[in-house]
C-alpha cells in the first residue's frame, strides 16, 4: 500500500459512522436499512460509509431476493482484524483476511524474520 492509501484506511477507520457501520456488520451481514436502524444513522449516510468501506475492499455485498421478489443486498466485513503500527517513523497497515491463509503465513513469516 503506498502512503495515500493508508491515510486514507485511517481516515476511513477513523469516522466514528463508518466505525459503528463495520461494527454492526461484523456480528452479521446486514442491509442498508438494518443498518441505519441499528446506528441511528440516515439511509444516504450508510449507503455513503458503505461505498467508502468497499472502495478500500473492507466491505463486501451479496444481493438476497425477499419472499416478495423484491432483491436488496446485504453487507458484510470482509477483514477479521486490522492492526496498524508505527515502524521507523511510518505507520503500516495490515487487514488480516479469514480466508487468505498462505497470506497470513507469509506476512508471519516476515515478521518473524524481521526479530
Amino acid at each position: 500500500m503506498d502512503d495515500r492509501t493508508i491515510e486514507e484506511i485511517l481516515d476511513t477507520i477513523g469516522d466514528r459512522h463508518a466505525r459503528e457501520v463495520l461494527a454492526a456488520i461484523s456480528i452479521e451481514p446486514r442491509s442498508a436499512k438494518e443498518l441505519a436502524e441499528e446506528c441511528d444513522l440516515s439511509l444516504p449516510t450508510v449507503y455513503r460509509r458503505i461505498e467508502v468501506l468497499k472502495d478500500h475492499d473492507l466491505v463486501t455485498d451479496r444481493t438476497l431476493v425477499a419472499d416478495d421478489g423484491n432483491h436488496y443486498k446485504i453487507y458484510e466485513s470482509n477483514f477479521e482484524s486490522t492492526v496498524i503500527s508505527l515502524e521507523d517513523d511510518k505507520y503500516r497497515v495490515r487487514i488480516y483476511r479469514e480466508d487468505n491463509l498462505p497470506d497470513r503465513f507469509g506476512q508471519l513469516w516476515d515478521e518473524l524474520g524481521s526479530e
